[in-house]
């Protein structure tokens, strides 16, 4: 599931979305935007919530399909100048800040990679594939919107999606399990000692913290290199991503003061914590 997403369906306004997102990491980063800025990512944030709630749904495997194929239909059309009804308010955003076409369809295909079947302990080429489309691509819509320079917003998409879409990952495995889904790469399993792929077993396993020990790293790593990207950058320019990468790193770290064997209680940031960030990395 991706990062950016709470519940928002196709009908919904944008005063409704905003509605749904307050009090989420996500919207307490973004409020602080220029307004022009601010409705821009509401807009990448509804269409990330409508294209996940259809990979997310129980619905039928082939017309989940046939509905992200119906996005990219549409998307195509928007970028073709007729966009049908559901994406007509993205035409302004794109235009004004410069959003590729590849990045919204990238995250479609991410997203439907849940489809055809669950995925269940990927190899590692494909777990970082899954995290470059659902998390990056996002990224590099986002830092359009933040007005960073290409090179750098590019940089700072990739680590900074990767950052925080391995930490949901390591704080959502007992969530996924119940759904049936195993995002841990096969290769931590085996190096670990577990080789079913069965969540509900790796779940259980007193091996996986051997298996989350690298994936925090990996993680920490990626923040590391976002620290880097954003402290060369105009501060204006970034506060929005280093809040959220400021969130996401204290749940990591919340995640490893908790450790990852049985009984695992869930991990969320404090409203005090939430706060603090804010208001040492709101104000310019």
């Amino acid at each position: 599931m991706n990062q950016m997403t709470s519940q928002v369906n196709n009908s919904e306004s944008q005063s409704e979305v905003q509605g749904v997102a307050a009090g989420s990491s996500f919207y307490a980063a973004m409020r602080i935007l220029p307004r022009a800025q601010r409705d821009a990512m509401f807009q990448i944030y509804s269409f990330c919530r409508q294209v996940d709630d259809i990979a997310d749904s129980d619905g039928p495997r082939d017309v989940r399909l046939a509905d992200m194929q119906q996005w990219r239909a549409d998307i195509d059309a928007l970028y073709a100048g007729n966009p049908p009804a559901r994406v007509r308010d993205y035409a302004g955003p794109i235009k004004q800040f410069g959003m590729r076409k590849e990045d919204f369809i990238a995250v479609i295909d991410g997203m439907e990679m849940d489809i055809p079947a669950d995925i269940r302990a990927p190899d590692d080429a494909t777990l970082d594939l899954y995290c470059d489309r659902v998390a990056s691509a996002v990224g590099r819509l986002s830092v359009k919107v933040f007005g960073m320079p290409d090179e750098d917003g590019i940089l700072l998409a990739h680590h900074l999606g990767r950052a925080l879409q391995i930490t949901n990952i390591l704080r959502d495995i007992d969530e996924d399990a119940g759904i049936g889904r195993l995002y841990l790469p096969r290769e931590l399993l085996y190096h670990a000692g577990i080789t079913s792929s069965d969540p509900d077993v790796v779940r259980a396993s007193p091996a996986l913290p051997k298996v989350c020990a690298p994936l925090v790293k990996r993680a920490q790593a990626h923040f590391e290199k976002s620290d880097e990207i954003m402290a060369r950058n105009k501060r204006r320019v970034v506060r929005a991503p280093r809040i959220m990468s400021k969130y996401y790193h204290a749940i990591l770290e919340l995640l490893v003061a908790r450790g990852f064997a049985l009984p695992r209680d869930p991990v969320r940031l404090g409203k005090a914590s939430k706060i603090a960030i804010l208001l040492r990395y709101a104000i310019i």
